[in-house]
């Protein structure tokens, strides 16, 4: 009965992570709630490795397998801040090297060095030696600061953790053939009249799925930016045509200035009887544009074309700044209730140490 009983929570959780997934996968929420499914698997497996202990105990090769997956799962924690920090820095050099020095690219390479001064420099400010801060008010205010600089540190941490998960959550489909109706490729810039290699990449991904989808149309979005001869969505059509793609299946979109365009003004020219849909765009960008066809009510899944890794790691915090860009007031909300959560901890705390108030007397004990 009991090791039914374990075993509730992780059903329940797969109940709901399975129905989310596919019911509406298009948010934070995915992250958040598959955070909450692993935890579940672990603390099941933790349940279950002590509850039939002795049996495991009775045979070595099973034994041994379990004690030595629990070091390596144990190592690897460990040791994952130092990878992150360490291919970050790797990457972050390599795409200056590649790329040129731009404030777009050295995203990679300050998130990398803002973690070091976090983890390394950062818990050096703490006033542990303080015994009392309410004697000098500079340093309470300096430990008030430092408590809400590293609330918010681990708060952006933890979203754009969340935020790389649903992401790649966005990207997994099962089965190629999902009976598409229409695939929205979405532009990238161009150079003249001719659509860059990673322009080229998402085409290419919207001709593959064309193939595994045979009535399915290709809605290729973009319009005309600065340094280009023509709309972004005829040069892609162009490319595309070349392919062997045939005028029937292409769709040209040639106003659209942005995502939020592109997606927009693709959804008009669809029918709106119940046709199933696709965007197509590069790996990092996939998940915000799925953001924002979710706030245009266009019910779709994204697929990504491949691009370098040392582009996709520093795309994908531009991504996450993005994100936050949409949905900065919420965030902001969460700091301002931690703000005044710990203004009225702080407060009630001075309160008790002065003799104001008296913990025991305010809590009746």
């Amino acid at each position: 009965m009991i090791q039914f009983i374990a075993f509730i929570p992780f059903i329940l959780m797969s109940i709901v992570f399975i129905t989310h997934m596919k019911k509406e996968p298009r948010g934070m929420v995915t992250g958040v709630l598959f955070l909450i499914y692993l935890i579940t698997i672990g603390a099941t497996g933790l349940f279950s490795l002590f509850y039939y202990s002795e049996i495991l105990q009775k045979n070595t090769a099973t034994y041994s397998l379990v004690m030595v997956l629990g070091i390596i799962f144990v190592v690897a924690i460990a040791l994952f801040p130092f990878v992150l920090i360490i291919t970050y820095f790797v990457q972050g050099i390599l795409i200056l090297k590649k790329e040129g020095l731009r404030l777009k690219n050295i995203l990679s390479l300050a998130f990398s060095i803002s973690l070091v001064i976090y983890i390394f420099v950062w818990p050096l400010f703490r006033l542990k030696s303080l015994t009392n801060v309410y004697e000098k008010p500079l340093l309470l205010i300096a430990d008030l600061v430092y408590k809400m600089l590293s609330f918010i540190f681990i708060y952006l941490l933890f979203l754009m953790a969340m935020y790389c998960i649903s992401a790649i959550l966005n990207l997994i489909h099962i089965g190629r053939n999902k009976k598409l109706d229409y695939i929205i490729v979405l532009g990238a810039g161009i150079k003249g009249k001719q659509v860059t290699p990673l322009l080229a990449g998402r085409i290419d991904k919207g001709i593959e799925l064309l193939k595994y989808n045979p009535n399915a149309k290709l809605i290729l979005s973009g319009g005309m930016g600065p340094g280009e001869d023509i709309p972004e969505g005829v040069a892609m059509a162009t490319y595309a045509k070349d392919k062997g793609v045939s005028d029937e299946r292409i769709i040209v979109e040639d106003k659209s200035k942005n995502t939020y365009e592109n997606l927009l003004f693709s959804s008009k020219l669809i029918d709106k009887d119940n046709h199933k849909l696709a965007l197509v765009t590069t790996s990092y960008h996939v998940f915000r544009a799925l953001v924002f066809a979710k706030k245009l009510n266009i019910p779709c899944i994204g697929y990504g074309s491949k691009t370098k890794w040392y582009f996709t790691l520093n795309a994908l915090i531009r991504e996450y700044i993005g994100y936050l860009s949409i949905s900065y007031r919420f965030h902001m909300l969460v700091i301002l209730f931690y703000t005044i959560a710990l203004l009225l901890l702080t407060l009630f705390d001075y309160l008790n140490k002065t003799g104001a108030i008296n913990i025991k007397n305010f809590l009746h004990i």
